[in-house]
C-alpha cells in the first residue's frame, strides 16, 4: 500500500502583514482622518497609490495638491457635506503623484462618531487607472466617427441637436458625387475620399467646436467666429475639397455643396432650427449646381441674405 502524500501549510506569520501587501498588490487600501486634527492614518496599499514610502509623514494639506484642480474641488465639497450631515460620500478622483506619474482613484468614505471628539472620516482607497483607461477608449469609439476620426453622428446628436439653444454658425457639407465614385471605382475609394475631406475639413476648422461626420456622405462643422468670417472659411474650404485625391495610379475627382445658417449676434436659437435652416441651405446648393456654399437668409446679416451663393 502507497503512503499518502503529506501537504504542509505554512501558516502566516502575521496575518495583519499579510492582508496589507495582498491589499497593496490589489491596488486598495484603507484611510483615515481625524477630524480634530486632520491627521491621517494610512495603510500599505494607500501608500502604493500614491506611491509614497510607508514610513513618509503625512499632511492632509499637502496630500490633496496631488489631486488635480477639479477633483480636489469636487472632494472638499463631498467631504464638508459628509461630515456636516455625518454621511459618506463615493467619487472617482485624478491624481498626479509625488513621482511626476498620473493616477485614477476611487474613495469611499464615512462618518464616524467618536465620544467626545470631532469624529473621523474613515473608508477605502482603489486603484482604478486600468479601468478608467479601458472606459476612455469605449467612450472615444463611441464618441468618434472609426473611418475618419471626426466626432460621430452620436456624438453631434448628443453636444449639438439635443440642446435646447446654440449660438454661432452650423454648416452642413455633402460631398458631391459620392455614389457614382462608390459606384465606379469600389467602397475603398469612397473611403478615401471621406478620409481626405475629414483631413481638409480638420484642418480648415481646427478652432470648430465640433467637426462631425454625420452621415455616408454628410458632414457637420460647428464653427466658432462672426458670421461673415465662417463664410469666407467654408469658402476656402471648398476650394480646398476641390482638389483631387490619389487613388492609386490615378486621381478622383471631389467637390463638395455646403449650406451655412448662423444667429444673429448675441442671440441664441434651437439646435433643430439651425440645423432645418443649415440643411435647407445645403439643398439650395445642389440644386443650384453644386460645388458651392449657400446661405440661409433666416439667421444672418443682411450682408449674407436672401440664400446668397458663395463659388
Amino acid at each position: 500500500m502507497l503512503a499518502q502524500p503529506v501537504m504542509i501549510v505554512d501558516r502566516a506569520p502575521d496575518e495583519g502583514a499579510l492582508l496589507a501587501r495582498a491589499t497593496r498588490l490589489a491596488g486598495i487600501g484603507a484611510w483615515r482622518c481625524d477630524l480634530a486634527d486632520d491627521r491621517l492614518a494610512w495603510t500599505e496599499g494607500v501608500y502604493g497609490l500614491f506611491g509614497v514610502a510607508c514610513d513618509v509623514s503625512l499632511d492632509r494639506r499637502e496630500v490633496v495638491t496631488w489631486f488635480d484642480e477639479e477633483s480636489r474641488d469636487i472632494l472638499e465639497r463631498l467631504r464638508c457635506d459628509a461630515i456636516a450631515r455625518r454621511g459618506n460620500f463615493n467619487m472617482d478622483a485624478r491624481i498626479i503623484r509625488p513621482d511626476g506619474e498620473t493616477r485614477w482613484i476611487r474613495i469611499r468614505a464615512e462618518y464616524g462618531h467618536i465620544p467626545g471628539g470631532a469624529g473621523e472620516l474613515y473608508g477605502l482607497k482603489q486603484d482604478i487607472t486600468e479601468e478608467r483607461t479601458r472606459w476612455e477608449a469605449l467612450r472615444r469609439l463611441a464618441d468618434c466617427d472609426a473611418l475618419t476620426g471626426l466626432a460621430s453622428r452620436g456624438t453631434f446628436q448628443r453636444d449639438f441637436l439635443d440642446r435646447d439653444s446654440v449660438a454661432g454658425s452650423l454648416v452642413l457639407l455633402d460631398i458631391d458625387g459620392f455614389k457614382p465614385t462608390n459606384d465606379r471605382f469600389g467602397h475603398a475609394a469612397g473611403d478615401a475620399c471621406l478620409v481626405a475631406v475629414a483631413h481638409r475639413l480638420r484642418a480648415a476648422f481646427a478652432d470648430a467646436k465640433m467637426v462631425a461626420r454625420i452621415g455616408g456622405d454628410e458632414f457637420a462643422v460647428v464653427a466658432r467666429g462672426a458670421p461673415e468670417a465662417v463664410a469666407k472659411r467654408v469658402k476656402s474650404a471648398l476650394c480646398d475639397l476641390s482638389l483631387p485625391v490619389s487613388w492609386g495610379s490615378g486621381l478622383l475627382a471631389l467637390s463638395a455643396s455646403a449650406g451655412m445658417a448662423s444667429c444673429r449676434d448675441h442671440e441664441r436659437m434651437s439646435a433643430e432650427a439651425l440645423f432645418v435652416a443649415a440643411d435647407t441651405a445645403l439643398y439650395a446648393a445642389k440644386r443650384a449646381g453644386r460645388n458651392r456654399l449657400m446661405i440661409s437668409p433666416s439667421a444672418m446679416s443682411s450682408q449674407f441674405s436672401k440664400g446668397r451663393s458663395i463659388r
